[in-house]
């Protein structure tokens, strides 16, 4: 893959930068996918014993890429389940990570990442930290757009709380009723807190969802972070460019 360069991302076309965070910054993304298959594997178990059916995993790879990955986690229970064929009522927001609702199991996954965030701490990518002080120096504004609900603790554990103008998540989504990646909604509302035009602006995402979403939003470059090698697949769905790392577009 030809090395592009970090002029690509200047101060004559853009305004801003908009990160996901789990796998591109802070390397989360693993955590978040390992957390999401000991839920549903459990549950799944727990559904074939009483049923009487064959038990099939969730798959690390592929369920988690096509149906989890940078969406809000209860959207992301949902369309999980319905690949499966499986519907659950949503429940209620309180309900407990036991209950067998849409709320219970993602309940349960959040649970899973704090537990394990707690436990293993957070390291964010070099070539992230790296590309984010080049922004900075560069007079570019910045903000987090993510799904993730933990947002805040990830940055803080990952000494990253300092750094950005602007913060959505997983709560702002709840907050402001917002639809979730793919939909652009989170990427927008970023913008416009920032006081920038989408065209004007940079997306950075290593997710289906989200290079969707970029796309979809109209943003002047979305720029995939292919670290499974999935370059083409990020192109297909939106990507003007793809890179393995952010190191790739520092000086």
């Amino acid at each position: 893959m030809p090395r592009p360069k970090g002029e690509c991302i200047n101060r004559d076309q853009y305004d801003a930068v908009l990160f996901d965070l789990d796998g591109v910054i802070t390397d989360t993304a693993n955590l978040h996918a390992t957390c999401w298959k000991q839920m549903f594997d459990e549950y799944l178990q727990k559904r074939a014993r009483e049923k009487r059916e064959a038990f099939h995993p969730f798959d690390i790879d592929s369920d988690y890429r096509l149906y989890v990955d940078g969406k809000p986690r209860f959207d992301g229970v949902r369309d999980f389940l319905r690949s499966r064929g499986i519907v659950l009522t949503d429940g209620d927001r309180e309900d407990a990570p036991n209950i067998e609702t849409v709320y219970g199991l993602g309940t349960r996954k959040d649970d899973l990442v704090n537990d394990a965030i707690e436990k293993f701490g957070v390291k964010p990518y070099d070539g992230s930290v790296r590309f984010i002080h080049q922004i900075h120096r560069r007079g570019f504004k910045s903000a987090v757009v993510t799904s993730s609900q933990n947002c805040a603790a990830v940055l803080e554990a990952a000494k990253l709380d300092g750094f950005f103008d602007v913060q959505v998540d997983g709560n702002t989504i709840l907050a402001q009723r917002l639809h979730g990646k793919p939909a652009p909604d989170t990427f927008l509302l970023a913008a416009k807190l920032l006081g920038v035009e989408p065209r004007r602006t940079v997306v950075l995402e290593d997710a289906i969802s989200g290079v969707q979403a970029g796309s979809v939003g109209h943003f002047g470059l979305v720029i995939g972070i292919a670290r499974k090698g999935n370059a083409d697949e990020l192109k297909h769905h939106g990507a003007h460019l793809v890179v393995r790392d952010l190191e790739e577009l520092t000086d």
